[in-house]
């Protein structure tokens, strides 16, 4: 089936669940047995629950997996990704990254002897030096958050398995609508769910999907031990979303780069960092592994923070909040929000300066945002 098809159906038999055509929530901490030393399917809802197994058979087949898993949040899944490692262990982490991840890895991580090494991963040679040092995974973005660079997905993931490396891929910016990261030979597909797959700002996840069998085993091991899955609750609100994740995507798109169009043209804007302009330096890397460019995207200011935060002050459409992906449009500064846990001095270092906004373009009408965004801007 297609992927429109599949979004809508991928994961649900309605026969199996008494004709239900929405997938049913299943709110209930157990299940009972069929007799003594005879557990269902279900035996208790952390180890498994129908709605939630319906999400993930959802979300790994529209990624091309063979097993997907749910979790509470976006932070959730990259931590039970990340529970894979042991100590000693080195991890090459692209060096332009969400802030969130940063400080896991940063806080958390390195204080169990699990170590990031980060490197430009647009640069072959940087990671071959690094992965000939020693380690066990390749950690990328692409886009990147906020910068919108773009890793070559396909050359990372080959040099990686060169060297006997896992290659990690968030595919949170793109979707699987717009990008399939397995497909160009990544391992481990990353998620958080809050943002395109579910779409509506009204509930967190995450989400892990891949294609070995033995990757599924220790992913679902983790998550049952750890205890970081998603509830029934959640999991219905995202297989709702998800129902209308192409249609969205597209809309998305097109708002977007009708936006950026706009931005690159208006004098007090000095760069539109969007991989689907011409003018992005990877832009033909953009067409040849992904179908869209998605509805995030960064752009700088002539006059520095002060002008961002008067534009910030100013908008009326465009609502002043962290998160990305929902039907209405967000704008951000990334310096003192979504990557205000990085020292100002690694946010310079990524390229992250205080003139950079970040927005999400939601479904609005396209002249509305416009107009909004040139009386802030005026």
């Amino acid at each position: 089936m297609n992927f429109k098809t599949l979004a809508i159906h991928a994961g649900h038999e309605p026969q199996e669940h008494f004709g239900a055509v929405m997938p049913p929530i299943y709110q209930t901490s157990t299940f009972a047995f069929r007799g003594v030393g005879q557990p269902g399917p279900f035996d208790y809802s952390r180890s498994g629950n129908p709605t939630r197994k319906t999400l993930e058979s959802c979300l790994a087949q529209l990624e091309g997996g063979t097993a997907g898993f749910a979790f509470a949040t976006g932070m959730a899944a990259e931590t039970t990704a990340l529970m894979m490692f042991a100590s000693g262990d080195n991890i090459i982490v692209h060096d332009d990254l969400y802030g969130g991840t940063y400080r896991l890895f940063e806080s958390i991580f390195a204080d169990k002897q699990i170590r990031a090494r980060y490197v430009d991963l647009r640069d072959t040679a940087k990671l071959r030096s690094a992965l000939q040092a020693g380690a066990k995974a390749v950690w990328m973005e692409s886009p990147t958050n906020p910068l919108m660079n773009l890793v070559d997905i396909r050359e990372v993931s080959s040099l990686a398995h060169e060297y006997g490396a896992l290659a990690i891929c968030d595919n949170t910016f793109l979707s699987p609508y717009f990008q399939r990261p397995l497909d160009l030979g990544v391992d481990i597909v990353s998620h958080s769910t809050t943002k395109y797959i579910n779409g509506h700002s009204d509930v967190v996840g995450g989400a892990l999907v891949v294609k070995d069998s033995a990757l599924a085993e220790k992913i679902g091991f983790l998550q049952n031990a750890m205890g970081t899955c998603a509830g029934p609750q959640d999991c219905f609100l995202v297989l709702r979303g998800v129902k209308t994740l192409a249609i969205r995507m597209e809309e998305h798109n097109r708002n977007s780069l009708a936006v950026a169009r706009w931005l690159e043209k208006h004098p007090k804007v000095s760069a539109v960092l969007h991989p689907g302009l011409d003018s992005h330096p990877q832009h033909e890397l953009a067409k040849r592994q992904s179908s869209g460019s998605g509805g995030t995207f960064s752009f700088k200011l002539h006059g520095g923070e002060s002008a961002v935060f008067r534009l910030l002050g100013n908008c009326r459409v465009f609502a002043l909040a962290e998160s990305l992906g929902g039907v209405e449009s967000l704008i951000e500064h990334p310096t003192t929000m979504t990557h205000a846990s990085m020292p100002r001095d690694v946010q310079l270092k990524m390229g992250i300066t205080p003139d950079l906004v970040r927005i999400s373009v939601g479904l609005e009408d396209v002249s509305d945002l416009i107009a909004d965004l040139e009386s802030a801007l005026a």
